[in-house]
């Protein structure tokens, strides 16, 4: 498969190195406004257009095991459906979780869209809960 693996990073395709920078350098708007307006800077860190396997996600991170990413029109052709199932599946493989916005959501709903991502993050770092123990012990 051509995969580079350490203890450091998910497997991944190192032809994608470039294509990666690229992409960063290349950002479509709607990712900009969401890295520039909430993502960067967030702590746990997230990371743009990283590779992962054979794919590159928009954002990635790691502490969270979360992946999101922004679809444009492509994503949403017969092939690019069927072409994202398959690509969420790789990723679920890996235990991350993928969560996806559209470019329209991120220009219309950005509020939203922030709030959803500050949930998520909040609601991945309560810590789980003991057996016998309730969410009111540890002041959830």
């Amino acid at each position: 498969m051509n995969l580079i693996t350490n203890n450091f990073h998910l497997p991944y395709n190192p032809k994608n190195i470039q294509r990666s920078q690229r992409l960063r350098k290349n950002s479509t708007k709607a990712e900009n406004k969401l890295w520039y307006e909430c993502l960067k800077g967030l702590k746990p860190q997230f990371y743009r257009q990283r590779p992962i396997d054979h794919y590159i996600v928009d954002f990635y991170c790691p502490k969270l095991k979360l992946v999101i990413e922004i679809d444009g029109d492509s994503h949403f052709t017969e092939d690019g459906i069927g072409n994202d199932r398959i690509r969420t599946s790789v990723l679920a493989g890996y235990g991350l979780r993928v969560k996806r916005f559209t470019n329209l959501e991120i220009d219309q709903n950005f509020d939203v869209v922030k709030q959803l991502i500050y949930d998520w993050i909040q609601s991945y770092q309560k810590p789980p809960l003991i057996k016998g123990e309730t969410k009111e012990d540890l002041n959830l």
